[in-house]
């Protein structure tokens, strides 16, 4: 088959390369109005990072932590506050939390949330 029909690639290489650019216009969508007890998800793929980025955390736990592992959790932690209290991400949260995934690597690349959460962010 031809390259294009993604035969040749690894699972990995498939599950990034279906997600991505899934949230790279989350940051575009307007401003929403909070409500008492945090914001509803501004759209589906706020919602299904969220959802991701929720899984990944609990995985962490069941790990050994490391500086990395810790510094990507805080990032994880910081971008479920900000989607929960606004209902959007901001493009330097995602920044910061693409450094740490990066960062955390080799450890967070064995989870399959870890794999999810790197192809919502075009890694």
């Amino acid at each position: 088959m031809s390259r294009g029909s993604g035969d040749d690639l690894t699972f990995g290489q498939k599950v990034v390369g279906g997600l991505i650019g899934a949230i790279s216009n989350t940051h575009s969508v307007g401003h929403y109005h909070q409500t008492v007890g945090g914001a509803a998800p501004a759209d589906a793929q706020t919602t299904e990072l969220l959802a991701a980025v929720r899984e990944l955390r609990a995985d962490l736990q069941r790990l050994v932590q490391n500086p990395e592992t810790a510094a990507l959790d805080g990032e994880l932690a910081s971008t479920e506050e900000e989607i929960t209290s606004t209902g959007q991400v901001s493009p330097t949260r995602l920044q910061r939390l693409r450094h740490a995934l990066q960062d955390a690597g080799s450890v967070v690349a064995v989870l399959s949330s870890g794999a999810t959460v790197a192809a919502m962010l075009g890694l």
